[in-house]
């Protein structure tokens, strides 16, 4: 089968590798058709990573079942929305709704990196996926596999960023710190169906402030980060893979509130501790858990509350990927088959 594989800094190719099959009960063997390329793997596929290459690139799509190993609450042909993170579903972090963390895998167990061990990668033309009936999604008929792609990661990473905030307190203030090519947009878009009071964005892209003041926020830009932006802000939001952007986020947010991290850094950024000690706000960083919310994510773009397609890029043939890849348009590119 052909897989698409990260071979180093702007490395990518298809290679033909040898296709898996199904090694154990619960397994199901499912066709990705179409995938979206994470914020993440933008970095992954140009710049070096901790990550040991080679490696399958991929953790964001919907695919179609076509093999299942034992007795399964799926059928062959059936759509599915694949999550980014291999997970049992029955050990204790699994059954606390922490799969990212899941206890039966080497940590950080995904697809799309090799980061615990080599899974395989979401572009690739055949994928195993254990577990299947903790893992897998039933993708709703009237839902369009384009975009519900990226609630493998992304879109339901942005929906959890702001949920257990805004369902304690519907009426918080949200400050997105963006910077990434749709991470913070995308959480902009899941603030707004939660009901937030208030959405602000803040980035150094005009494009990015312009498709976020669609989607409803108020927006501020600027061409740096600032140490702090003025507001009183209940949740914060940093989707910014930048330092800087980094510490605006947590100096932006108001005494008690929460700042939410949702960016990934390679490296140990610096945090402002003593004035973090001034404001006792909540932290919140990990993996997103994809699995036990992608459901709520379905339902939500099912019902038009949820609509990523004005972040999207493409589609494009997943014969375009490795040009498309290397020089990504603005955006969330994605890809079918």
């Amino acid at each position: 089968m052909q897989s698409l594989v990260v071979t180093g800094p702007r490395g990518l190719e298809w290679q033909d590798r040898p296709a898996p099959g199904l090694t154990a009960p619960g397994d199901a063997l499912v066709r990705p058709i179409a995938s979206s390329a994470c914020d993440l793997d933008r970095r992954l596929v140009v710049s070096p990573s901790p990550f040991e290459a080679p490696f399958a690139l991929g953790h964001e799509a919907v695919g179609e079942i076509v093999d299942l190993d034992g007795d399964s609450p799926f059928r062959i042909g059936q759509r599915v929305v694949i999550p980014w993170h291999i997970s049992c579903g029955t050990c204790e972090n699994c059954r606390r709704e922490l799969p990212g963390a899941c206890a039966s895998v080497p940590r950080l167990a995904s697809y799309g990196t090799s980061a615990g061990g080599l899974w395989g990668g979401l572009f690739d033309e055949l994928v195993r996926v254990p577990w299947a009936r903790y893992n897998l999604t039933p993708l709703p008929p009237a839902v369009d596999p384009v975009v519900a792609a990226s609630a493998s990661d992304n879109l339901t990473d942005a929906f959890q960023a702001v949920r257990p905030v805004l369902d304690a307190r519907p009426g918080a203030e949200v400050l997105v710190v963006g910077g990434t090519a749709s991470l913070g947009l995308l959480t902009v878009l899941s603030a707004v169906a939660l009901g937030a009071e208030k959405v602000t964005y803040f980035d150094v892209d005009e494009a990015r402030c312009a498709k976020a003041a669609a989607a409803g926020a108020a927006v501020i830009a600027a061409d740096a980060y600032p140490d702090r932006l003025d507001g009183s802000f209940d949740l914060v939001v940093d989707a910014s893979a930048a330092s800087a952007g980094l510490r605006c986020a947590l100096l932006s947010t108001r005494p008690g509130g929460t700042c939410v991290l949702r960016s990934v850094y390679f490296g140990e950024p610096r945090l402002p501790y003593f004035s973090l000690y001034g404001t006792g706000i909540t932290l919140v960083v990990g993996p997103p858990h994809a699995s036990p919310h992608v459901p709520a994510v379905l339902e939500l773009v099912e019902g038009g509350r949820l609509d990523p397609s004005p972040i999207l890029a493409g589609p494009f043939g997943y014969e375009d990927a490795v040009e498309v890849l290397l020089d990504p348009p603005p955006g969330k590119p994605v890809f079918i088959r």
